[in-house]
């Protein structure tokens, strides 16, 4: 059983994730098989066979260059899909001093 993600829902949805190994880059796992390093590429996977997508894939890991294969919860009510755990959704979409989570919507004339 994937440990890193505990909270998975028998009905939902789930992604697979992983860091390359050239970078370090959070990757995931496209329909085609192949890995990306943008999540709205990545292949949603019905949680009651998302087990055995990740143990198939984390047997192949090191020969498709990457490390930490695990599956993420993904929320079933958008078109891209957004992982339910905030750590996650850093992993996908970047810190959360981005600019579209930022609260300041004007800077400062001290700052400029």
């Amino acid at each position: 059983m994937d440990v890193r993600s505990n909270r998975r829902e028998a009905g939902g949805s789930s992604v697979v994730t992983a860091n390359r190994l050239l970078d370090g880059r959070i990757v995931w796992l496209a329909g085609d098989g192949a890995w990306s390093g943008r999540i709205d590429a990545a292949h949603v996977f019905s949680n009651d066979g998302i087990e055995a997508v990740i143990d198939a894939t984390a047997r192949r890991q090191q020969a498709d260059g990457v490390v930490g294969v695990y599956g993420v919860q993904v929320r079933d009510d958008s078109t891209t899909p957004v992982p339910v755990t905030v750590r996650e959704r850093i992993r996908a979409f970047g810190p959360t001093v981005h600019p579209e989570f930022a609260t300041l919507t004007e800077v400062p004339p001290d700052v400029r």
